[in-house]
């Protein structure tokens, strides 16, 4: 039943016309170029598959919004359990994978009815915030802001979940320096050869190149620049997008094929940008949700998603 009422929802919210993959959708269209998310949702992550639907993570509670990227309307697809819910990402087998934050765990949801499919405690509060994720062929990694780790669930050859106990933690060492009551590792994505891992230092502006078999971290030299309030990350051939969220910005940088080096190309601003925090990408746009970290919350507090021109 809960299946049948996940489709009857998805239907309603986006219609047909949603069931459009992304190298088949002409984005000439008039798509919404802001997406409305409900009162009081303090939204934070921000994941797109390779149909027009936008899921977005509340920092809030928890619950997972499913929008239309072609209407604008979507609908709570998964209560929240009371702890938030960050970075997100979606695999080809219909499945969320969600970064907990303060919750110290990890989530997996069937985006097609919603339901949890599975759970992992990655690490145990006060001491964590499991801040975003990103999906390897070899299953998905999580970062934590405040403790020196990266976390790996391992995924099987034919996509089966693994068990609670085959959470891999990989300590994180070499040039990347931990500091004290700030956030730290952030967001998160593969090098754009695909042997590595690449992270960004919020505090400190730093990329870091990842070894996933060791945990060993190389600062990534970008000719003396850096991304200071670097959040989520996205990785398009060898152009890495990072999002600084409170200078309402997003840097575009080039990166070597194995993620050694790198340079800060342009940065790209939008007066609608209202503390973004991370991107998804779906044809010729990029969408940023607005945490508004600077503005009080409350149940009233109004949020949204606004789309740009993917950067060339």
């Amino acid at each position: 039943m809960r299946r049948v009422l996940g489709i009857s929802v998805a239907l309603a919210c986006f219609g047909v016309t949603a069931l459009v993959p992304a190298d088949r959708a002409d984005h000439h269209l008039a798509y919404p170029v802001t997406i409305d998310l409900p009162a009081g949702f303090q939204p934070e992550g921000i994941a797109i598959g390779t149909l027009p639907v936008a899921y977005f993570g509340s920092r809030a509670d928890g619950s997972v919004y499913a929008a239309s990227l072609l209407t604008g309307r979507g609908a709570i697809l998964s209560p929240g359990p009371g702890t938030p819910s960050l970075g997100l990402a979606v695999d080809d087998h219909d499945r969320l994978f969600v970064a907990g934050g303060t919750g110290g765990d990890a989530r997996v949801v069937d985006t097609r009815t919603g339901s949890l499919l599975a759970g992992y405690r990655l690490a145990t509060p006060p001491d964590t915030f499991v801040n975003d994720v990103v999906l390897t062929p070899a299953g998905a990694w999580f970062t934590d802001s405040r403790t020196p780790v990266l976390y790996h669930l391992p995924v099987g050859d034919d996509g089966s979940l693994p068990s609670p106990a085959a959470v891999v933690r990989r300590p994180l060492t070499g040039d990347i320096v931990q500091v004290p009551g700030a956030i730290n590792a952030n967001g998160i994505v593969r090098t754009p050869d695909g042997t590595g891992l690449i992270i960004v230092q919020s505090v400190t502006g730093k990329l870091f190149r990842v070894d996933p078999a060791t945990g060993a971290t190389r600062q990534i030299e970008l000719g003396g620049e850096a991304v200071p309030n670097g959040d989520g990350l996205l990785l398009h051939g060898n152009t890495l997008v990072v999002v600084q969220n409170r200078l309402h910005t997003i840097a575009v940088v080039a990166l070597d094929p194995a993620g050694a080096t790198g340079a800060v190309e342009r940065r790209v601003t939008d007066p609608r940008f209202d503390v973004p925090t991370t991107v998804a990408a779906y044809g010729g746009r990029l969408y940023l949700p607005n945490a508004r970290f600077t503005t009080p919350p409350s149940p009233a507090t109004p949020y949204n998603a606004v789309a740009v021109e993917r950067p060339r």
